[in-house]
């Protein structure tokens, strides 16, 4: 039998109830929530003492619960007559002191200031069911008769779904009247609303709307949420803020009865956030592994991912992630990244302030009681300690941080925080740091206290290991040098160099350091960035590297357009990140690949040099553009993928005679590496230029 209407409007219809109760019988229907569910919130807001109006009772046994348990000072209204007999029926006898009353609650016959609270289960979203102007007037109407029935500091307590147009009246009406307005999430109540039928999940709220005396002339608006019964309310600037904060509590809930349903929703990512500063705290990623079969211990795993490793394949890109649960063996992992800017105690503390909240998010057919595994890398939470924090005024807030890796090293990295799982730069600190660093996490830990941020040990400039090359979209560039004539010469002739995008100056001064002839003007738009390079990457000037605080675009068409205009570089390289977070190509911004710059570029390339682009391009059809682009005007060119990354890099060259086949090109990168792994000249060994270059498509 369908006891819920076919459409909301029929919430609001007399005949509509009275026909839900005569076939409904005696039988309690408790669409909001049980008493249990509820008592939590109703006895923090409602003392035994007080005189209670219950609005639209229904025959909910809410009121005879609360009766039961010492509030005995009830009123009941219902529009419905069946119920009301039914009611007084059942509660004649063992209830004698509470009174039920067919009543419009629109208008009431009770006195002013008769209750200290009115109490309201459901009732306002079974009226509001639309913004029509009858339906608000009729809202209106309700509203102004539950003010006029409540003592100054009494309370309006509605427990409602909080859809946003409800939200939006019940908060404007009570604070224009310069009432207090409170939300609070009830408990546990994301299955208990409507899930036998329907498709759909919302948590419970109530509303608690307290009445203050009229102070004429003052403007204060009082908003407040509270997420649990015992948890402390938050003080929110605005009605505005107090609906978006119950909206992403209703999505959460939302996304967590679409997950216990085994919903296919892609990738799904959700912040879990600081409760007094309201700051992210984790971020988790759910991955389901549909191949893996289910068995009674692998349901579900938590895995911490250590600190400042999160931006790594593994954990920070979806396929990564995917490979990593296939491999754990679970049907849903979680992984969970740690946010810079907070502190952890240990995977102990993390794993218990974690343990409530993941549970919402376990997989349907979970045995009751399972314990729930939480996974590591060696069970160590790492290590992240903050440098340096600023603001740009061309790139925003941003943080140099030193991190470390899976073999225990430390490495520099910049990261603007505009997108903050992505590395700007990074470099190899060297081993006495990393040393140092590790030394002073071990007496730390024989103290029993957390390594905090300031009291690792910082490293000046001169520690960074300026002979290793980090990212692998640097290598690469490095590698296409091969492609220049003659290059196992390359390190003892003069090479001109131009590189646009500074960053933390790693690859000009790679350059700088392993080919002693070569001249490099290093342009960068941003003068923090060369601050940063200078003082916390180990960049310096001398008379081999100049660098130019100019837009590249601006830069290369001074030099393509000016009277002493000519060839001069014998190679370009673009490393240069887009500002617009909007693009589908983050790197370069779209103008640095348009013809007709494009053309500038050529013109001060030499004809046997070498034009490389780092590309970082999500949309495929504007690459095909690109691509499409660049062979309009270097007709030779090289595409090589980096693994596990979205970066691409492009060789491009004028002319196509100059092409090299695979087996040419790792014999060239063989020939320059021979030269350069030369005694005395600090080449790293675990960089094999050959290697770069095994997978590079001539397009």
């Amino acid at each position: 039998m369908n006891l819920l209407p076919k459409s909301s409007k029929e919430f609001g219809s007399v005949d509509y109830w009275e026909k839900f109760f005569q076939q409904r019988g005696k039988k309690a229907f408790e669409w909001y929530g049980t008493y249990l569910e509820l008592c939590g919130v109703l006895h923090k807001y409602i003392k035994p003492r007080e005189k209670v109006l219950v609005i639209g009772c229904g025959n909910s046994e809410l009121s005879e619960q609360l009766y039961d348990v010492g509030y005995q000072d009830i009123v009941n209204i219902d529009i419905s007559e069946v119920v009301i007999k039914q009611m007084k029926e059942c509660n004649a006898t063992r209830r004698p002191q509470m009174r039920f009353l067919k009543m419009d609650m629109t208008q009431m016959e009770f006195p002013d200031a008769s209750f200290q609270v009115v109490l309201d289960k459901g009732t306002l979203d079974a009226v509001l069911t639309d913004e029509e102007e009858k339906t608000l007037q009729q809202v209106d109407r309700m509203l102004a008769e539950v003010g006029r029935v409540l003592q100054v500091g009494g309370r309006y307590l509605c427990i409602s779904l909080a859809q946003a147009h409800i939200l939006k009246k019940a908060v404007g009406h009570f604070s224009r009247e310069g009432w207090m307005v409170r939300v609070h999430q009830v408990a546990n109540s994301q299955d208990q609303v409507l899930e036998a039928e329907s498709q759909f999940s919302l948590p419970v709220f109530a509303f608690i709307m307290t009445k203050f005396r009229p102070v004429p002339g003052s403007a204060l608006q009082i908003f407040e949420l509270c997420a649990q019964e015992q948890g402390k309310p938050v003080r929110l600037e605005s009605a505005e803020r107090l609906a978006e904060a119950v909206r992403e509590r209703q999505q959460y809930a939302w996304l967590c009865s679409q997950l216990r349903r085994k919903a296919r929703l892609g990738s799904v990512s959700l912040d879990l956030c600081d409760g007094d500063t309201g700051e992210p705290r984790y971020t988790l990623h759910v991955v389901d592994s549909p191949t893996v079969k289910p068995s009674r211990d692998n349901h579900f795993a938590i895995f911490i991912i250590p600190q400042g490793r999160e931006t790594e394949w593994l954990f920070g890109m979806d396929e990564g992630r995917k490979q990593l649960a296939a491999s754990a063996g679970f049907r849903r992992l979680i992984t969970v990244a740690l946010h810079r800017g907070q502190q952890y105690e240990s995977m102990d503390h993390i794993q218990a302030e974690l343990s409530a909240r993941v549970m919402e998010l376990a997989p349907a057919g979970m045995p009751a009681q399972q314990q729930v595994p939480f996974l590591s890398v060696g069970g160590d939470i790492g290590v992240r300690t903050i440098q340096h924090q600023d603001c740009s005024p061309l790139s925003g807030d941003y943080v140099i941080e030193d991190v470390q890796g899976d073999d225990k090293r430390f490495f520099r990295r910049l990261i603007f925080l505009s997108n903050r799982n992505v590395v700007q730069s990074e470099a190899r600190l060297l081993k006495d740091v990393s040393h140092r660093a590790q030394k002073k996490r071990k007496k730390d830990k024989k103290k029993q206290r957390p390594a905090e941020a300031e009291d690792l040990p910082a490293a000046p400039e001169q520690s960074i290991d300026k002979s290793y090359l980090c990212c692998e979209h640097h290598k690469a560039m490095i590698a296409g040098l091969t492609l220049l004539r003659n290059p196992e010469q390359l390190p003892e002739i003069p090479l001109a160099l131009l590189v646009v995008g500074l960053g933390g100056g790693s690859l000009p001064l790679f350059v700088h350091d392993h080919f002693p002839k070569s001249c490099i003007d290093a342009v960068e738009i941003d003068p923090s960035m060369l601050e940063v390079a200078s003082q916390w990457f180990g960049f310096s000037q001398s008379d081999r590297m100049k660098v130019h605080i100019a837009d590249g675009l601006d830069y290369i068409a001074s030099l393509a357009e000016g009277e002493e205009a000519q060839p001069r570089y014998d190679v370009i390289m673009f490393d240069v990140d887009s500002k617009d977070p909007t693009l589908g190509m983050s790197c370069p911004p779209p103008a640095f690949v348009e013809q007709s710059f494009l053309q500038k570029v050529k013109s001060i390339l030499i004809p046997e040099g070498v034009f490389i682009l780092n590309l970082v391009c999500r949309d495929l059809g504007l690459k095909d553009s690109v691509l499409t682009g660049l062979k309009a005007v270097f007709p030779l060119l090289y595409v090589r993928r980096i693994e596990g990354e979205v970066n691409e890099i492009l060789f491009c060259q004028l002319h196509p005679e100059q092409k090299l086949a695979t087996p040419e090109l790792l014999e060239t990168a063989q020939a320059l590496e021979r030269t350069l792994r030369k005694p005395g000249r600090g080449w790293d060994d675990t960089y094999v230029l050959s290697d770069m270059l095994k997978t590079v498509k001539i397009m």
